[in-house]
């Protein structure tokens, strides 16, 4: 642990000596984490660098399209946190820039792999698995099973009490649809959204906000990255956290360097810090209980345990390539979202 702490203090201890210097300047953040730990990471580097953030939180979904819509004019530095996808078709889009930072070699080998696959234009900050959760006090209000299993959730009892995020706009979504595919084969995947559409209740901008419905009583079953449901169970609400028994997909949150960015060395700054493990240690302070990147960072016993949870190959490459990405939204669109409910 020496070796980590002495890497975080040597950039903090940098970024102190500069500071005076940098006071005047800034970085544009995107951010598309959940809120408290936007505003942490924002607020740390300021902290620890004297860099004034300006930071806009949105959706994965929403923050790439932003980016594409201007591209012609970047207004953004640096995009922390979402699920890893949208990242790697930004890089094939020629959205992002290339970046190997001297951190690399205290990642975890599945962050590099996501950088490797993206010519180094974005890196694996933490990692999480695709679930669901239900709030078992109005599932046993309900008189409901308890569902454990994907193909669970197509039971017509369950009519009205299943929500998720729209994969257009959410990274989480997004992955969900591509985990079912990947699962079930296309055809009989997009016959399982068929079948799930009819008993969802809404379909939210954001991939958390199923589950925190769910914890508001609002709700009754999220699907959601399993880490956010542990967070509103953590929390103290009457929320059951499901690993899917057929098996299930899984997150690499990135992050990238956007091409054309008007305070580079700033978000190369940003980036550095970001990956050292005493910073990514900090997402416990806000019930952020995905797996970080950095091998040297305190992991939550709370947080779910990858190696319990039947995880499929998930095809990073394929799933998160530009035109399979915008054919399986098309084909969502066209065929799942125009159905009645």
């Amino acid at each position: 642990m020496k070796k980590f702490g002495l890497t975080a203090i040597a950039i903090a201890f940098a970024a102190g000596v500069a500071g005076p210097a940098l006071a005047t300047e800034k970085l544009n953040y995107y951010c598309s984490s959940q809120e408290d730990w936007c505003q942490l990471m924002a607020r740390g580097f300021e902290e620890a660098t004297g860099i004034k953030v300006n930071m806009t939180r949105r959706s994965s979904g929403e923050t790439f399209a932003l980016i594409k819509a201007e591209s012609a004019n970047p207004k953004g530095d640096i995009w922390w946190g979402g699920t890893g996808d949208p990242h790697l078709q930004a890089a094939e889009e020629g959205l992002t820039e290339a970046f190997v930072s001297p951190m690399r070699s205290e990642l975890n080998d599945w962050a590099i792999r996501q950088a490797s696959s993206a010519g180094d234009k974005t890196i694996g900050i933490y990692s999480g698995a695709l679930g669901y959760g239900y709030n078992e006090e109005i599932l046993k209000a309900n008189n409901l099973p308890v569902p454990s299993c994907w193909k669970d959730l197509l039971k017509p009892e369950y009519k009205g009490h299943v929500q998720m995020a729209n994969p257009n706009s959410s990274g989480t979504a997004y992955t969900t649809l591509a985990t079912i595919v990947q699962l079930f084969g296309e055809d009989e995947g997009f016959e399982f959204m068929k079948g799930l559409h009819k008993n969802i209740n809404q379909y939210t901008k954001s991939g958390s906000a199923p589950i925190k419905a769910a914890a508001r009583g609002e709700n009754t079953i999220g699907i959601v990255f399993m880490h956010d449901a542990v967070k509103q169970a953590v929390s103290g609400f009457p929320i059951k956290v499901v690993a899917p028994c057929e098996g299930t997909g899984y997150e690499i949150g990135s992050m990238s360097i956007i091409k054309g960015a008007r305070n580079l060395e700033n978000a190369k700054k940003f980036y550095d810090w970001a990956l050292t493990a005493a910073v990514q240690s900090r997402a416990l302070e806000v019930k952020a209980y995905q797996v970080p990147a950095n091998q040297g960072a305190e992991t939550s016993p709370s947080a779910p345990d990858l190696s319990s949870i039947k995880l499929i190959d998930y095809d990073f490459a394929k799933y998160g390539s530009s035109d399979e990405r915008k054919r399986l939204l098309k084909k969502w669109d066209d065929e799942v979202s125009v159905l009645p409910q």
